[in-house]
């Protein structure tokens, strides 16, 4: 939003019986932060107000009918439905879910028509949100369908960023789904977003294998040496400095994750289990490849200790942090390479 002066941020409030709303509000008490942005959340005053009681806080929000009422130094809170919603924290309740829908779907809007510069979604309930409108596993498909785009879930720290070829795949069909063309558009995804996003210049991106030990020569499966192998040395021979298959049992442990700008892992436990092991709390889960910035925290709703106030908010305020940063590094590439200098023929001597 070229007009604004501080980036406007959307918040999804994800699944009100979980710790979204807590989250939310333990994030924005901290009022420096609207030194950084101006923070919009789709939801209801109604809800928001009630989190605000039940959790004791002290925010003073801005309810609003429209996006162009938004006032900067303050919480903003975007009215997305009119009547009263029951929240009972900790229970699965598909009725929630309609809501988790209809502040996400506001959200999503908005992103599209740049009224909002990037969206930080709170974790929904992946089985209560389902209906004739929702029918993905999670946001990153519901964002790359909305959005457009090579979406790839990106889990990210400051030193750790891990990557998947496939996300919410059954292991059963993970190799049905790895392809030269897959693994191609995953590496190129990773190495755009490394230098677009992150300011690499050079990105250097490690490849965990498929089977155990990479496949142990055949003996423990072949899709290692018939479709990884091949294609990451084409990859390469390309130009780009992609590593690997790695064995994934003892790539993280080892320590050789601390010599690459970012590792892809081949299916969602094989990343995801190392990345939070190693950064849980402090992760973000970015959607890399779409036209929009999105991120999210690195944990779901914790049915378990919803209302308790004892939710950790760091995550949270990560991935806020986390979206700004890569909005501003998004201006930096376009400005960069807007008009590069056309490359001067190089002026031969004429001998007299």
């Amino acid at each position: 939003m070229k007009h604004q002066e501080k980036i406007v941020v959307g918040i999804s409030v994800g699944d009100l019986n979980g710790i979204s709303g807590e989250i939310i509000l333990k994030t924005f008490e901290d009022s420096r932060i609207l030194e950084l942005c101006t923070p919009v959340i789709f939801a209801s005053i109604k809800v928001m107000s009630f989190f605000k009681n039940h959790f004791k806080s002290s925010i003073d929000f801005n309810s609003i009918h429209d996006i162009k009422s938004i006032k900067e130094g303050k919480v903003n809170v975007l009215n997305c439905w009119k009547e009263p919603v029951t929240i009972t924290f900790g229970k699965e309740d598909t009725k929630i879910g309609e809501y988790a829908l209809k502040s996400l779907e506001a959200a999503t809007s908005a992103l599209k028509q740049e009224q909002i510069d990037v969206l930080v979604t709170a974790p929904i309930n992946k089985h209560n949100i389902q209906s004739e409108a929702f029918t993905f596993p999670g946001h990153t498909d519901y964002l790359a369908k909305e959005l457009g785009g090579n979406s790839l879930m990106f889990m990210v720290t400051d030193t750790l960023k891990v990557g998947l070829l496939t996300d919410h795949v059954p292991v059963k069909e993970v190799t049905q789904h790895i392809t030269e063309a897959l693994i191609t558009e995953k590496i190129n995804t990773v190495y755009n977003t490394l230098k677009k996003d992150f300011k690499i210049i050079k990105p250097k991106i490690a490849v965990l294998g498929i089977n155990p030990h990479t496949g142990d020569n055949g003996v423990i499966g072949s899709e290692d040496d018939a479709i990884m192998r091949p294609t990451l040395k084409k990859i390469k021979e390309a130009g780009k400095l992609v590593y690997g298959p790695y064995a994934a049992d003892s790539f993280f442990g080892s320590n050789n994750y601390k010599n690459f700008d970012a590792i892809i892992a081949t299916y969602h436990d094989q990343g995801l289990i190392p990345f939070k092991t190693l950064s849980f709390g402090q992760g973000v889960n970015f959607t890399a490849g779409l036209t929009r910035v999105r991120t999210s925290p690195d944990h779901g709703t914790a049915f378990e200790i919803a209302g308790k106030g004892v939710a950790d908010a760091g995550s949270f305020k990560e991935a806020l942090f986390t979206g700004i940063q890569i909005y501003r590094n998004r201006i930096d590439f376009e400005e960069l390479t807007a008009n590069p200098l056309k490359k001067q023929p190089r002026k031969v001597g004429v001998k007299k």
